[in-house]
């Protein structure tokens, strides 16, 4: 069941944006993060009202061996332009295995549970903006969003930068 109540994305996670989002995420380019979260902005009417941008936590020995968590820079930039807050709404509680190679179901069973809230009071009763790098089949996101609602969030939608197309196969 999808937790989330609208997605968008800028673009497909292929070719030059893919180049770019790996840059960003693997090689510590957090300079990228500016000109990605212009496009990312773009992806998103202006004329839809939210009131907190929240991202998608990264467990913290990842996001300490990273540097940063890429959708909290992206959310920061998203959430400037817009004039509403970022919240830390969530919190990775444990470290779970890359979502790269697993099929749906799998990728569902590996964040089934991983995240908690950490402001439930402050999301209460808003329309959340959740934010990513890339999805693939909406599994994490909709972990995110699960929790969001049981915390009383209005709405939860989802903006992220890239979207993988699955429906072809090689």
């Amino acid at each position: 069941m999808v937790r989330f109540d609208y997605a968008a994305c800028f673009g497909f996670y292929e070719g030059s944006l893919r180049t770019l989002i790996h840059l960003f995420k693997y090689s510590g380019m957090k300079p990228l993060a500016g000109p990605l979260g212009r496009l990312l902005d773009r992806a998103l009417p202006p004329e839809i009202p939210f009131d907190a941008v929240v991202p998608v936590p990264l467990y913290w020995r990842k996001k300490w061996s990273r540097g940063f968590n890429q959708s909290e820079l992206l959310a920061r930039h998203v959430a400037r332009r817009r004039g509403i807050p970022v919240l830390h709404a969530l919190r990775r509680k444990r470290n779970t295995a890359t979502q790269a190679g697993l099929a749906n179901a799998g990728r569902r069973r590996n964040v089934a549970g991983a995240f908690t809230e950490r402001a439930a009071g402050a999301i209460r009763g808003k329309r959340i903006l959740l934010i990513d790098d890339v999805m693939t089949t909406g599994a994490t996101a909709n972990a995110c969003a699960t929790v969001l609602k049981r915390c009383g969030a209005k709405s939860v939608s989802l903006l992220t930068l890239a979207r993988v197309d699955r429906r072809w196969r090689d």
